[in-house]
């Protein structure tokens, strides 16, 4: 199951990098190119999409550990030590990310409420684009409680290399 939703999150990812690309190519090449082919909504457009983008990819990070993190003094703590580390990280990123996921609904559900737009001549629901923070912490958040649960229950000090979570 996780490696199935790894696989949908990674080429979801891969689209929406792909999509954002092909709108830059075109903005680019009407600007340049054929000036009456430029869009005004491609930059705006490019720009939602790399946010989804990237929100999501928060999830993958997580699930392989290449998060922000002080890897320097991992290297040098033992296994139980590192779990220890490991455990109040992933429970400091839980809470951060729960937050997030609130005040992400938050702000949604006030830009549903003042249908809130943008300015531009597409006129693009902006709780579209806000809801990216919300979703992708949630991805996020559950990562987390994934690697909770296998520092808490599964964790083989011997397993330990550089980090203690394995992928299965």
């Amino acid at each position: 199951m996780i490696a199935l939703w790894d696989r949908y999150e990674r080429r979801l990812i891969g689209l929406l990098g792909a999509f954002a690309l092909m709108i830059g190519t075109y903005q680019i090449a009407g600007r340049y190119i054929r000036p009456d082919w430029a869009a005004p909504w491609a930059n705006e457009v490019g720009v939602y999409v790399v946010v989804w983008a990237v929100f999501i990819a928060g999830s993958n990070l997580v699930a392989t550990d290449s998060h922000v993190r002080p890897d320097l003094v991992l290297r040098v703590l033992s296994p139980q030590a590192r779990r220890v580390v490991e455990i109040g990280n992933s429970l400091a990123a839980l809470a951060f990310c729960a937050g997030l996921v609130w005040y992400g609904i938050l702000i949604v559900a006030d830009a549903l409420e003042f249908d809130e737009r943008s300015l531009s001549p597409l006129a693009f629901p902006m709780s579209i684009y806000y809801a990216a923070l919300p979703l992708g912490t949630l991805l996020m958040s559950v990562r987390y409680v994934l690697r909770l649960y296998r520092l808490l229950f599964r964790f083989r000090a011997k397993d330990a290399a550089m980090f203690p979570i394995s992928h299965e």
